[in-house]
């Protein structure tokens, strides 16, 4: 693995083996893949929860760098540049002390392998209290400065709801997938879903809907007006590939 930016705390590698397997974000308007987000995966294809249990206090720092590294380079490599599909990157506001100095090496690495910073996203959750909002602002502020877009992931789960999305300025939001699953057959969750429709398009932020497994979630979704869907009945993620769209999963 190699080094991380030398601004960060201790300048250590993250030793830890891993790769990205990447799932396709859907714009069902168009029937193509709008975006795909990089998931951690064990070099064994192993779930993420193998190795983000390996992840410390002493290495966090190493691994949020290490993670964006190896989510560009595999995503070029896997051939996102042969469309216009963005590039989101989950990363970890706690492991960012200076947002400046923290994000050269992402820099340098797009600008290497020639990623336009203008299709990176960068999402992010809490699901712990943050310690300093301010610092997360100031995050999102500097990303937004880049040419960056930054979501909001699991919206309406935890601690990443309504006073996230009225504190921070997020390009987008992602519905937390208890929201969608099963939203055909729950009144209430098609009840939310649209409320948060209509505010994400009063302030101009996209809305994602994350976990989809079933034509009946596509289509209620839909008919809700989400124009961004993932999960399942598209796409299952694939390890260092970019996985097609399941035939018959977009409702014309």
């Amino acid at each position: 693995m190699r080094k991380i930016c030398s601004g960060c705390r201790d300048g250590a590698d993250f030793e830890i083996p891993f790769t990205m397997a990447f799932q396709p974000i859907v714009d069902t308007d168009r029937g193509l893949p709008f975006a795909y987000e990089a998931l951690i995966r064990g070099v064994d294809g192993a779930g993420a929860a193998s190795v983000l249990a390996q992840v410390t206090d002493a290495n966090r720092y190493a691994f949020d760098q290490a993670c964006r590294v190896q989510a560009i380079e595999s995503a070029m490599a896997a051939g996102i540049m042969s469309g216009d599909a963005k590039l989101s990157i989950n990363f970890l506001p706690n492991a960012v002390y200076s947002p400046l100095a923290c994000i050269q090496l992402t820099l340098r690495t797009a600008g290497a392998a020639g990623l336009p910073v203008d299709r990176l996203i960068f999402e992010f959750t809490e699901n712990e209290a943050m310690g300093s909002p301010d610092h997360v602002a100031s995050i999102i502020d500097t990303y937004k400065q880049i040419g960056f877009l930054v979501a909001i992931d699991d919206f309406g789960a935890g601690h990443s709801g309504l006073g996230m999305f009225a504190r921070f300025v997020p390009d987008e939001v992602k519905l937390d997938m208890e929201l969608v699953r099963g939203i055909d057959s729950s009144a209430r969750c098609r009840a939310i879903v649209r409320a948060v429709v209509a505010m994400c398009r009063e302030l101009d932020t996209i809305l994602i809907a994350e976990g989809i497994e079933t034509a009946a979630e596509a289509a209620t979704l839909r008919d809700l007006g989400v124009r961004y869907h993932q999960g399942y009945w598209y796409a299952r993620p694939a390890i260092e590939r970019l996985p097609g769209i399941s035939t018959g999963s977009i409702a014309w």
